[in-house]
């Protein structure tokens, strides 16, 4: 593992790394042995060299895929940026794609489940620090336009701002965050909720569209944001 990064030679040596490892999330053990951490040779990195920063010891689990889309076509501004903070942990299947100028950048001790997507066309998706995210979660920090003259695929995409989610919050199974959407510290999103408005520090919501139901306790059974 001391030899492994993203070039061919690197990648060669975390294949044979790996045969030795455990499987899935186990794996991860193996990106406290190299300083930028440990992408799986299933994984598929298509984004630039220059837009693309590990800050260290992360971990890419089996067939993640960065893309950085460089068609400038629809708003003349192409690729983007990819920033993992340290010890971020993304697992199996998830996407992380980036056009437009858009940027995804997540904060340090974030785990990622399974089978997300991550889109970020013009706008950022920004994530904090210690973020739980549930298996089939989806950010899109762009819309289309939806003038009738127009097939909706020739028209430009444009943001409202994209997402923020700050540290510590919890996503559940299957939530959905769209475009200028900002979630506060520590709230929590039940499972299969579509964001749609934003939610403050320290709330549960849920639903579709997610709404507030209460704000979490503390242990005197007192209603309160986290600090």
């Amino acid at each position: 593992m001391k030899q492994a990064d993203l070039s061919f030679a690197g990648r060669l040596a975390t294949r044979l790394a790996t045969w030795f490892a455990p499987s899935y999330k186990d794996r991860s053990i193996l990106s406290n042995m190299n300083m930028l951490g440990y992408i799986s040779p299933d994984a598929v990195v298509n984004v630039h060299p220059d837009d693309l920063n590990f800050e260290g010891n992360v971990f890419v689990g089996d067939r993640c895929v960065f893309h950085q889309n460089n068609n400038p076509e629809k708003n003349g501004v192409s690729g983007g940026l990819i920033k993992l903070g340290k010890r971020v942990q993304l697992y199996s299947d998830i996407i992380i794609e980036i056009g437009c100028g858009g940027e995804v950048v997540i904060g340090e001790d974030t785990h990622i489940q399974p089978r997300c997507q991550l889109m970020a066309y013009v706008g950022n998706l920004e994530i904090g620090r210690r973020v739980e995210i549930a298996p089939n979660c989806s950010f899109y920090t762009y819309n289309h336009g939806v003038e009738a003259d127009t097939p909706v695929r020739e028209q430009p995409c444009y943001t409202k701002g994209g997402i923020r989610i700050s540290d510590d919050v919890w996503l559940g199974v299957g939530v959905i965050v769209l475009d200028g959407v900002q979630i506060g510290k520590g709230a929590v999103i039940g499972a299969g909720s579509v964001v749609t408005t934003s939610i403050p520090e320290g709330a549960i919501a849920f639903g579709n569209p997610a709404r507030v139901l209460k704000f979490r306790v503390s242990r005197d059974g007192q209603e309160t944001a986290v600090k």
